[in-house]
């Protein structure tokens, strides 16, 4: 008895799905039964920074119109100096000074660690990386690079003309404390 009431509502079920998708696709068909027209338009410049306006929240569509097609910004052009650059902040992972592409960082390489391996740091003149990489998680020191550690672009990134996308007051702590204290009013 209780398998014929259970058919039945599997019945009922199926049969309301089948009506609800019935009723939609003959509701969104266009009239005629024709292909719909696409307008087609001049694609909008969105390679300038987008400022959105008063209550408008449009990151990722840099200020092109729904039904426009934009135009993708320009690829940022990869730092290629070999300057260290001043870190904002302590324990900040160092960024890359150079170009990387190409470079095979994987299971079985890690061509980063060819000059920045501790003995290798002062044949390329790069700098060593830190103990810190040689420890595992319960500190204590290996003869290689921690697997934790191993993949160098989890925490360094290399560095591009890329425009700032997001204006910030961001001061380092060392500017921070050489200032003169704010006076109170």
């Amino acid at each position: 008895m209780q398998n014929k009431h259970l058919w039945i509502a599997v019945g009922l079920t199926v049969a309301l799905m089948a009506l609800v998708f019935v009723a939609g696709w003959m509701t969104g068909r266009p009239d005629g039964h024709e292909a719909p027209v696409v307008a087609v338009s001049t694609p909008v410049d969105a390679r300038a920074v987008f400022v959105p306006g008063a209550g408008q929240i449009d990151a990722l569509r840099r200020g092109v119109p729904v039904d426009k097609e934009g135009h993708p910004p320009p690829m940022a052009h990869v730092e290629n100096a070999d300057l260290r650059r001043a870190r904002a902040y302590p324990m900040q992972p160092p960024t890359i000074p150079h170009a990387i592409d190409g470079y095979q960082v994987d299971r079985n390489s890690n061509r980063c660690m060819l000059c920045h391996a501790r003995a290798n740091a002062a044949t390329f003149q790069a700098p060593p990386v830190s103990v810190t990489h040689y420890m595992d998680r319960d500190d204590q020191f290996l003869a290689t690079i921690s697997p934790r550690r191993y993949f160098c672009n989890q925490c360094h990134v290399v560095q591009t003309d890329a425009p700032v996308l997001v204006a910030n007051q961001f001061r380092d702590i060392d500017s921070v404390l050489s200032s003169p204290p704010a006076a109170e009013e």
